[in-house]
């Protein structure tokens, strides 16, 4: 059975080394969020670092998650010191699951301070696909299906919870879920 593969990619307004409030506000949240994320049912994994450094992207060992890679578009640090942006790569059963977890409870409560963290880039910040069973997704598939999803919108290959599709390729909705008109993300 199919699994849906979930990628989120953020630019940070300051490096996630900034002591300032926000940026630890931002860590402090995001931890606890994480918790929760795979507590949820539906949850199968998400991409860690082996070394369990948060704060070394680019230079970490993340398995079978592939090397760590960012759309082409972010032109802010690599470094532990630089590194402005935030991204996850994760997999659950289905679309219902992961909407439920992004657009409920704790992580509902952080999106609704996005914009005090991130930038508004005019770029999407996530996208779905679709990967068979014991595939593990990569970096590298999700920017790449991110890119795609700016570059000509929501298809089988790269959608949003929005304008989704089946594993089989049809287009499908989440019950409760309206299509969002002209939006990408």
């Amino acid at each position: 059975m199919p699994h849906l593969a979930l990628y989120t990619f953020g630019v940070l307004k300051s490096p996630l080394a900034d002591p300032a409030p926000l940026t630890r506000e931002f860590y402090d949240m995001g931890e606890a969020v994480y918790r929760k994320i795979s507590q949820h049912p539906g949850y199968l994994a998400r991409a860690e670092a082996a070394d369990g450094d948060r704060g070394m992207l680019f230079e970490a060992d993340w398995g079978a998650w592939g090397e760590f890679a960012v759309p082409t578009w972010y032109s802010k640090g690599r470094t532990v010191e630089t590194t402005a942006l935030a991204a996850t790569l994760s997999l659950w059963t289905d679309l219902r699951p992961a909407f439920d977890a992004i657009y409920t409870g704790l992580h509902r409560a952080a999106l609704n301070r996005r914009y005090d963290w991130f930038e508004r880039t005019g770029r999407p910040n996530y996208v779905c696909w679709w990967v068979s069973d014991g595939v593990i997704p990569t970096w590298q598939d999700g920017v790449s299906r991110l890119e795609h999803l700016h570059d000509h919108g929501s298809a089988p290959h790269a959608f949003t919870f929005h304008h989704s599709f089946a594993p089989d390729g049809t287009p499908t909705r989440i019950k409760g879920i309206v299509p969002k008109s002209g939006q990408v993300c």
